[in-house]
């Protein structure tokens, strides 16, 4: 079964969902790598959305949270209730209340597995706008 994916689009910022939205806009920003949005608010009390990247070196987890939280800021007024991981830049956690967001180094997201663990909830792909297309399928 094909996994839902989440085009960028309008969002209400006075929504969680315009708020994953946003945090996943703003990890695209600084080329995040497999985004994904995990709905857990019918499953757990600790947030409504998790917003789940890879950055593919310390620095680029670093740039990708400062980005998220500049974005949200900006366009939400928003800033995060509790920051964490920020200092070792293998991992962060940025945690909005009714949004956490999880930007890990791959080794460090395969270590903790956070969608196994949330599975139960639903997971979306954030696409990006700027990826490339796929090629045409050449006719017989």
């Amino acid at each position: 079964m094909a996994q839902p994916t989440l085009q960028p689009g309008p969002a209400g910022n006075d929504t969680s969902e315009g708020l994953a939205r946003m945090a996943a806009e703003a990890c695209d920003d600084r080329k995040a790598v497999d985004i994904r949005l995990i709905r857990v608010e019918e499953v757990s009390s600790l947030a409504d959305w998790f917003v789940i990247c890879s950055g593919l070196t310390d620095v680029q987890v670093r740039a990708i949270g400062r980005s998220v939280e500049d974005q949200l800021e900006e366009l939400a007024g928003r800033l995060p209730l509790r920051r964490e991981g920020q200092s070792e830049g293998r991992w962060m956690l940025l945690d909005y209340g009714e949004l956490i967001v999880h930007v890990l180094t791959p080794q460090e997201r395969t270590y903790y597995d956070l969608e196994s663990f949330w599975g139960h909830g639903e997971q979306i792909r954030y696409v990006s706008p700027t990826a490339p297309a796929s090629p045409p399928t050449p006719n017989p």
